[in-house]
């Protein structure tokens, strides 16, 4: 049987590495398969190269599977940076999201990550990106709502009227 050849091999191993970090039961598999290769007399280099992955990486792997079993391939808490705003800043806030912009001084109309880092900077006197501003949105249980433009509930006819090369003139 002809052996199986997948084109472009350098794209495809970036985007299923890629796959793998997408999300923690992945990484938690990907893990558990280097694990596996060294438990079949793959030594740690070559699983890292296989996996691509650092020799390093794998050898803790082993230590922690070694030490605390399936659970210590588990991923830990990545707890991140110590946030810059109390928990009464953020239930303000959370208040505070539930009306418009207009209601505390803004001129706009919808809450995004712009507007909110506005508000932060003004309020609390922090300056955060716009991006943190979105996970702030996503910790407190909101979502982006895109306004939809009035055309696309226009009246049919009333835009038949309205065209420069209407059938009618």
């Amino acid at each position: 049987m002809k052996p199986l050849r997948i084109k472009d091999t350098e794209t495809v191993i970036l985007g299923l590495q890629d796959e793998i970090r997408r999300s923690p039961e992945s990484r938690y598999d990907h893990r558990l398969h280097g694990v596996l290769l060294v438990a079949h007399g793959l030594s740690c280099p070559q699983v890292a190269l296989l996996l691509g992955d650092a020799p390093r990486t794998v050898e803790y792997w082993v230590q922690r599977f070694e030490k605390e079993g399936l659970s210590g391939l588990v991923e830990g808490e990545r707890p991140g940076r110590p946030t810059r705003l109390s928990e009464e800043e953020f239930q303000e806030m959370a208040a505070v999201l539930r009306e418009p912009p207009t209601a505390v001084g803004l001129k706009t109309n919808l809450w995004d990550g712009k507007t909110l880092s506005a508000f932060i900077q003004d309020r609390y006197a922090l300056t955060l990106g716009v991006r943190q501003c979105q996970r702030i949105f996503r910790r407190l249980g909101f979502r982006l709502r895109k306004p939809r433009p009035v055309i696309a509930h226009a009246d049919p006819e009333g835009q038949r009227e309205y065209k420069k090369n209407s059938e009618d003139g």
